[in-house]
């Protein structure tokens, strides 16, 4: 039997290289798409491929050519993860126009051009699985998320409009509401220094709650589900 493809969009340290070790764990082929091309690393099942390609999410003209590419080579998705992601943050004062666009564009104008290409092609086929990587500041503005909120909140309410359009047509659209800091080497470092392992969100178990959106029976699908430590005030 053919294993069905994975294709996901931010792929890199940290949460992307945790979903793609989920999803080949759980069977599937990968098509990995980031700025860098990063490739996969971590434990390949036997016969799985994987394939990955540099692209800029901000870009609608580059990013629908590598669709269309990973389409041809590889066939259709059955999973698509959003997971590209720009951390802008500042405030008014540290930011300017460019920068705030920048940060749409790749959490939002990025969604759309992908939902367009896999996910018109999930319509048509009747089945099939979108998962957007969200963040608590989709809800809620601080003064240093001046262009994150807004890129974020454009992001979930497309996810909505998307769940709403192609849910019908069998395709599958969940919102990962992720409220903490990933443990990543970067956020140790530079965002969350000296903080205890129980204040960050551990990847592996982001993807695992990926995968198992992917499961749910029809009948009592998930469209956004939020994510916290145990710890963390909300």
């Amino acid at each position: 039997m053919p294993r069905p493809l994975c294709l996901i969009i931010g792929h890199g340290p940290g949460l992307g290289a945790a979903y793609a070790q989920a999803f080949m764990d759980a069977g599937y082929d990968l098509a990995l798409l980031s700025r860098s091309g990063a490739r996969f690393e971590g434990r390949a099942q036997p016969g799985a491929e994987v394939a990955a390609s540099p692209c800029d999410a901000a870009d609608p003209a580059a990013l629908s050519r590598v669709l269309d590419q990973v389409t041809r080579d590889h066939g259709p998705p059955e999973v698509m993860i959003y997971n590209a992601d720009l951390a802008m943050f500042g405030t008014l004062d540290d930011l300017d126009e460019a920068q705030f666009e920048q940060s749409w564009q790749v959490a939002a104008l990025g969604l759309y051009t992908a939902a367009r290409k896999p996910g018109r092609a999930m319509a048509a086929r009747g089945s099939g699985t979108i998962i957007v990587s969200g963040a608590t500041a989709a809800t809620r503005g601080q003064d240093w998320t001046t262009a994150f909120a807004p890129a974020k909140a454009a992001q979930r309410i497309l996810a909505q409009s998307l769940a709403k359009q192609l849910g019908p047509k069998g395709v599958h659209v969940n919102y990962i509401l992720i409220d903490g800091v990933i443990d990543t080497a970067d956020t140790r470092a530079d965002f969350a220094k000296g903080k205890p392992d129980d204040f960050f969100i551990q990847p592996a178990r982001i993807a695992d709650t990926a995968v198992m959106l992917t499961r749910q029976d029809r009948s009592a699908w998930s469209f956004e589900i939020d994510l916290r430590p145990f710890g963390e005030t909300w």
